[in-house]
């Protein structure tokens, strides 16, 4: 199929999405006319005339439609995955849905520099609640730096982007705001406060209709020390004494007879993929039981030279590139973190984008179902997984993928985890984990880079199991798992 094949294959899902999702995520009915009428492989984003007023509206309809088709999306996965009786399926829709948006998130941004460039506003992204949002205030002769993004030349000519303003700014003339901006906000803070307050209102009402239930329950009148009330189970301490409560995370933990794993992890634009892309995957093979298989080539060259590839097998690394307009913006802040520069990541300059290229879509999904695979904080892969992957979602929820996460293992089975004012669950970040567990000098740090922080994560977690082995804690304690562990689902009745 055609790429525009594909597109049309996934408007032809609607009417079974339709039928199970009448509302999206804020409990807005969906019109579904409307998602069929997008032209999702061409662009939902407007462009205007480069007039203030045609600026100001064309960001204006791009944020509204934005926040339909983020809505939207956000609803999906608890959708497709409670579809008990298999009416949907594919996931293809809300992966042609979160393609669309990528592009329509680079068409705002572009629209925010170009307003910037007209000195209809000033830009500056402030961290609101759980996310980043771009707030707009009145051009007062001044240009804010901002660390998040680069310079965009709309004019046409090379050099700074800023040239044809330069006189203008090295004056002492005003640029007064000539379009009104509180109708041009982000909103994303907002909506996002609100989608949580409901949650965690859904979540209080149903604990208290748990408790309500077991303390009704006759069963408790004749058994020892009656019925106990839900979140009650204790969990294991750790060598300090610590006693961390039971997480949802812990369904990631590995079982006491888990061997064979795929490490990976994926470097990114931002942290939102329905808005940014997927610019590195690095992964590797590591044995935690069994001997390194024969044959495999017995050294790799790291980028950092003072790591050793030891037990670690099959080494992948993987970079991808972005739409020319995401290029252009640039990213500092992702420069600086990863020393992955995308200006030079354009499709234009050779650069595939990975929610573009079936083929490296669907190498990478047959490694993932071949055995566990292991991430450290798993749920933002998987996350990025379901809205980039072809084939991803089925397979998830077929029970064909297995996930396991170095994360809770650093919360629930490490001593030095210990919550501190600094880190109120303890210190879990890679970087800490790696060191604690003697996979990387305390010297050096975190790489963040798709195949070397899996090296360091995989290292780790061969280091750690077998300390907790030694101890018989971990999954060879009282509440350990028997077989591989980790985070499956299959098909319920």
């Amino acid at each position: 199929m055609t790429d525009r094949a594909w597109f049309d294959a996934a408007k032809g899902d609607i009417p079974q999405w339709a039928a199970s999702m009448p509302k999206d995520a804020d409990g807005t009915t969906i019109d579904w006319d409307w998602v069929r009428s997008l032209d999702l492989a061409h662009g939902v984003g407007t462009i205007p005339e480069s007039t203030p007023q045609s600026i100001h509206d064309a960001l204006k309809a791009d944020y509204a439609t934005r926040e339909h088709l983020e809505s939207i999306i956000a609803q999906c996965n608890s959708t497709f995955m409670t579809d008990y009786d298999r009416f949907i399926g594919s996931y293809r829709l809300p992966r042609a849905l979160a393609y669309a948006n990528r592009r329509l998130n680079d068409n705002i941004n572009t629209l925010l520099h170009l307003g910037e460039q007209q000195h209809l506003w000033v830009v500056s992204r402030e961290r609101r609640g759980r996310t980043t949002v771009a707030v707009l205030r009145p051009y007062s002769g001044s240009r804010p730096s901002n660390d998040d993004q680069g310079m965009l030349n709309l004019s046409g000519e090379t050099g700074d982007a800023s040239a044809g303003n330069t006189a203008a700014e090295n004056s002492d003339v005003k640029f007064p705001t000539t379009v009104a901006l509180d109708d041009i906000q982000d909103r994303t803070a907002a909506i996002l406060d609100a989608r949580a307050e409901r949650r965690k209102a859904q979540r209080f009402q149903k604990r208290a209709g748990d408790a309500a239930m077991a303390r009704a329950n006759l069963s408790g009148a004749t058994s020892p020390g009656g019925a106990a009330l839900p979140g009650g189970a204790a969990a294991s301490g750790n060598a300090t004494g610590h006693h961390p409560k039971p997480d949802w995370r812990d369904a990631y933990l590995p079982g006491r007879d888990v061997d064979a794993v795929m490490g990976i992890d994926i470097e990114t634009t931002g942290i939102d993929p329905a808005r940014d892309y997927i610019i590195d995957v690095g992964f590797e093979f590591m044995n935690m039981a069994s001997p390194r298989p024969a044959g495999e080539p017995e050294t790799y060259a790291y980028e950092q030279g003072y790591y050793a590839a030891g037990d670690a097998y099959g080494q992948s690394r993987l970079a991808f590139g972005v739409p020319p307009e995401n290029a252009a913006l640039g990213n500092a802040l992702i420069a600086k973190l990863t020393g992955i520069d995308v200006r030079g990541r354009s499709s234009e300059a050779g650069y595939r984008l990975f929610d573009e290229w079936p083929q490296a879509q669907a190498g990478l999904l047959a490694r993932l179902t071949q055995q566990p695979y292991v991430a450290h904080n798993a749920t933002f892969e998987h996350s990025w997984f379901m809205l980039n992957v072809a084939g991803y979602a089925e397979s998830y929820r077929a029970g064909r993928i297995t996930i396991i996460d170095t994360l809770p293992m650093s919360r629930q089975w490490d001593p030095g985890a210990v919550p501190t004012n600094e880190h109120p669950y303890g210190d879990s970040t890679l970087d800490a984990y790696a060191k604690r567990q003697g996979a990387l000098d305390s010297a050096h740090n975190e790489r963040h880079l798709g195949l070397e922080d899996s090296h360091i994560m995989l290292v780790a977690m061969k280091h750690h199991l077998a300390a907790l082995k030694a101890q018989r804690k971990g999954p060879w304690g009282s509440t350990g798992r028997a077989g591989v562990g980790g985070k499956s689902c299959g098909r319920k009745r």
